[in-house]
């Protein structure tokens, strides 16, 4: 028998050893203002999880107030058109041009901005995949689309900080909401660089296949889609291996979001590009 205190504890067999008795004691429960663990645990997460909430809805506040005030003091997007028609004059483009062909119009579509024709401007979820990617740190084929594509080549050419970037989303938004997606693509491909000294899709036609755009094949079409991405490097008179693996790529993205089958794929890969050793339609 062992005293413990005011009480005594005895073990079955004989008196308590030590070893004994600190393992009756391990082993007791204290009941004796026992915190309720699971609701203290609950009451922990619902607080940390208001203050995320609260967190949260300052950042939106914060956004929305920055994207309004650059919303009125960016250009306007009614002057986009006498931009193109400036940047046109200055190329010797016949402005406004011609209907853009729907051959040219998918292959582009498809491969730079596949959510064109339903997006507010922006691609959300591209900008989020982007982002994701880039603090991973890994590549991304980026998040672009043919909206804010128009408004760098139309705005803010050259530039590509942070200023930059942010001007541009808020004006794609404009663009959007101003014309309709063939007006945009139509100032698209006046305005783009197609490589070999080409600018705007009919000069770009003409000079790479000795024909108007509007007789453009499929595999022409999506070899000048592929081109504006990296003009200089998919030059197929300069770099026919680099134009060729673009092309490659604009077929195989028309084929995934329902432009082609995997035969015309196929068909598409097999015809020749017949590009023309005359320069021009003349």
């Amino acid at each position: 028998m062992v005293r413990l205190g005011w009480k005594e504890r005895t073990v079955q067999g004989g008196p308590a050893t030590v070893q004994q008795l600190t393992a009756m004691f391990k082993r007791r429960p204290d009941t004796v203002n026992q915190p309720d663990s699971a609701q203290a645990g609950s009451r922990w997460n619902m607080r940390r999880a208001v203050r995320i909430a609260k967190v949260g809805l300052v950042l939106v506040l914060v956004l929305a107030a920055a994207f309004g005030l650059l919303f009125v003091i960016t250009p306007s997007a009614g002057q986009a058109t006498s931009i193109v028609e400036k940047i046109a004059a200055e190329h010797h483009i016949s402005y406004p041009g011609p209907q853009v062909p729907t051959l040219f119009a998918d292959a582009l579509v498809a491969t730079e901005d596949h959510r064109f024709y339903s997006n507010p401007g922006v691609d959300v979820f591209a900008m989020m995949r982007v982002g994701i990617a880039k603090a991973g740190g890994r590549q991304d084929q980026g998040g672009s689309t043919i909206y804010q594509q128009l408004a760098k080549m139309l705005y803010t050419p050259g530039g590509g900080g942070f200023a930059s970037v942010t001007e541009d989303v808020v004006l794609a938004v404009k663009l959007r909401q101003t014309y309709t997606p063939d007006q945009v693509l139509r100032m698209y491909s006046l305005v783009a660089y197609y490589g070999h000294g080409y600018y705007g899709l009919e000069q770009a036609s003409c000079g790479y296949f000795g024909h108007p755009a509007a007789r453009l094949t499929l595999v022409q079409a999506a070899m000048l889609a592929g081109a504006v991405n990296a003009p200089t490097f998919d030059d197929p008179l300069t770099y026919p291996k680099q134009a060729r693996a673009r092309l490659v790529h604009v077929l195989s993205r028309m084929r995934a979001v329902g432009y082609l089958t995997p035969s015309e794929e196929q068909q598409a890969l097999n015809t020749p590009l017949d590009l023309s050793p005359v320069r021009g339609c003349g």
